[in-house]
């Protein structure tokens, strides 16, 4: 497969509602999207970034450029032929995390052109030893009022969704009422963690105890930030309590695993396509996890688009070992998608693989012009 040209669309993709988390209001999203182009406009594959400066240090705009710089490197694969000059692309250019949502962008999309141009879904390109044939997605709660929580709560449950992921940040009447109203529509019968995006300090963690005894919180995702010294005594505290506490910022790369590994605070881990560095550096971290006894979820960010939530699916569907899955939010989170196909989960959070070659999915021109009309599109040609 001979490549002719390469397109990165920075998009703004707008939610449906405002969702917000600790750190964050949003009522939309910056992504960035690859767009691969080959055997004279025959094949188009895609791939998406979700660069987030709280957790890689990327914004859209670096992103961007670092996705430029890749492509004009001597060993950019033009001439596409094999899955394993993809990997060895990737392996020549990562290096910590600073670059993870633009890796991920550009490998996706040269899986996805690669799968079509051979016929094959992506899902072909790796080991099926941990391979199911459906993933149940739980569903997230953002951090918000208690009407709007009820709403979601009592929307969540027609879908016979049970596990449940929500957002809490510093403020501790806050945090209990929302708490309350989940306990309010569902009971007891719940799988809930929560999610605090590094917010917490020691003090405000103990604060926080009898509420996460009171009501059953299984998973702590990141209660302090990166490298807080006081995570190992709350960490320590929870574990006596019988509660897991989940890495999520504090875990992109393989060296960030090899640290959590050493220290022991963390017992889960929140493998996110975009966070890590797309498909190998994901699959590097997790087989790493696997070989070390720790637990794992697979991720998303929110305002990923149907490119990312496809993407996901693989991954997803290639972890039956993973403990949850969160991801293919599309239909319940955004306004504009640019995908054709819808890629939600459906009634119990069920979904099935996108058999189609590729990521499975196909993109519309129009949409993605659109939601990228207000940014400069850069276009590399064949060298």
């Amino acid at each position: 497969m001979k490549i002719d040209q390469i397109s990165i669309y920075p998009v703004i993709l707008p939610f449906s509602a405002e969702f917000s988390h600790s750190l964050r209001k949003r009522s939309s999203v910056k992504n960035i999207i690859v767009e691969v182009v080959a055997e004279h406009g025959e094949i188009k594959g895609y791939g998406e970034g979700a660069p987030r400066s709280f957790v890689t240090g990327e914004s859209q705009e670096s992103a961007a450029c670092s996705i430029d710089r890749f492509i004009k490197l001597n060993n950019f694969p033009w001439d596409l032929n094999d899955v394993s000059q993809i990997w060895n692309f990737v392996d020549n250019i990562t290096s910590g995390k600073g670059n993870n949502a633009a890796i991920c962008a550009l490998e996706t999309a040269l899986l996805d052109a690669l799968g079509k141009s051979q016929g094959r879904n992506i899902i072909d390109y790796f080991s099926k030893d941990f391979m199911t044939n459906k993933v149940y997605y739980g569903s997230a709660l953002p951090l918000a009022g208690k009407q709007r929580i009820v709403e979601m709560c009592q929307l969540i449950k027609k879908m016979k969704i049970k596990k449940l992921k929500l957002k809490m940040g510093k403020d501790l009447s806050q945090n209990k009422e929302i708490l309350e109203a989940v306990r309010m529509v569902f009971g007891e019968d719940y799988d809930l963690k929560v999610d605090i995006n590094g917010v917490w300090d020691h003090d405000l963690g103990l604060k926080h105890v009898s509420l996460i005894n009171n009501y059953g919180i299984k998973v702590i995702e990141q209660p302090m930030r990166p490298n807080d010294p006081e995570t190992a005594d709350f960490a320590g505290l929870m574990q006596k309590a019988g509660v897991v506490l989940m890495a999520d910022e504090s875990a992109c790369s393989l060296s960030d695993m090899e640290k959590i590994t050493k220290e022991g605070y963390y017992k889960m881990v929140n493998v996110r396509l975009s966070k890590c560095g797309g498909f190998r550096n994901s699959f590097k971290i997790i087989d790493y996890l696997r070989r070390n006894g720790i637990s794992f979820q697979i991720g998303c960010h929110m305002g990923e688009s149907g490119i990312l939530s496809a993407a996901g699916r693989v991954l997803c569907l290639l972890c039956s070992d993973a403990v949850y899955c969160d991801g293919s939010y599309d239909e319940f989170m955004l306004k504009e998608n640019v995908t054709i196909q819808n890629v939600s989960f459906g009634l119990g959070g069920k979904a099935a693989p996108l058999d189609d070659p590729g990521l499975g999915i196909e993109v519309s021109g129009r949409n993605l012009a659109r939601l990228s009309e207000s940014s400069t599109t850069v276009s590399v040609s064949r060298p």
